[in-house]
């Protein structure tokens, strides 16, 4: 179990950033979604504020922090206006903030990933109880994203949950979770995916040194507190 949540915030080449255009603006989630280990939610927020027209939301993440990608979700739904492009992977909680737009479209190549929720915790047993009762809410509250997207019944989604289920774009499609393939290139993955137990091998054989950039990690994020 060691660093197994935590070895999902090695990004090789974290990315966010913001291109105006006159017809709309990109916004590119390519990170961890959290402001400790990755993206700031209310970064993202405030440019869906600013945001004049129709928005682009490029994503390419891991997951990150259940309320943080619940934030974003519900402001993307409140901008209306809003195209999720999936350039390579959504996974956990990613999954929800980009069903939260208007359309939902993923390269030919990516992927997307549905799971049970993971928390870390400390506690007695009272407290570790409260824990799981929370996570098991959280898990319905997801589990009715994608009940609401694909029409399908609450004891599928939660079959795919509870197997941690990864689609690939056409899987994603048949099911109803993204509502159009398009061809491009998928970006490349940027994490150590061996935190969940399903990955991909097309996702984990990256040649990249997590070890490092594990290193770099921990050392921003001291950094950060110092």
């Amino acid at each position: 179990m060691k660093h197994k949540i935590f070895s999902l915030f090695n990004a090789k080449k974290p990315e966010f950033r913001v291109s105006n255009a006159a017809e709309g603006t990109d916004i590119y989630l390519y990170d961890t979604i959290g402001g400790w280990y990755g993206i700031a939610v209310q970064d993202v927020i405030k440019e869906l504020k600013d945001a004049k027209g129709a928005v682009n939301l490029r994503i390419n993440s891991p997951g990150g922090d259940a309320f943080d990608g619940r934030a974003l979700a519900t402001a993307i739904q409140q901008h209306g206006n809003v195209t999720a492009h999936i350039d390579g992977l959504a996974a956990s909680a990613a999954t929800y903030v980009a069903l939260a737009a208007k359309t939902v479209n993923i390269a030919d190549g990516a992927f997307m990933m549905v799971h049970n929720a993971w928390t870390i915790a400390v506690g007695n047993a009272a407290e570790l109880t409260d824990t799981v009762a929370m996570l098991q809410k959280i898990d319905a509250s997801i589990a009715g994203d994608y009940m609401a997207k694909t029409g399908k019944s609450l004891n599928e989604v939660k079959a795919w949950m509870d197997a941690e289920t990864w689609f690939t774009a056409q899987e994603a499609k048949d099911v109803g979770l993204v509502d159009n393939i398009v061809s491009s290139k998928a970006a490349e993955n940027r994490w150590d995916l061996g935190a969940y137990r399903n990955a991909p091998r097309a996702l984990t054989e990256t040649g990249t040194d997590y070890a490092a950039a594990d290193r770099a990690r921990r050392a921003r994020m001291l950094e950060r507190i110092a």
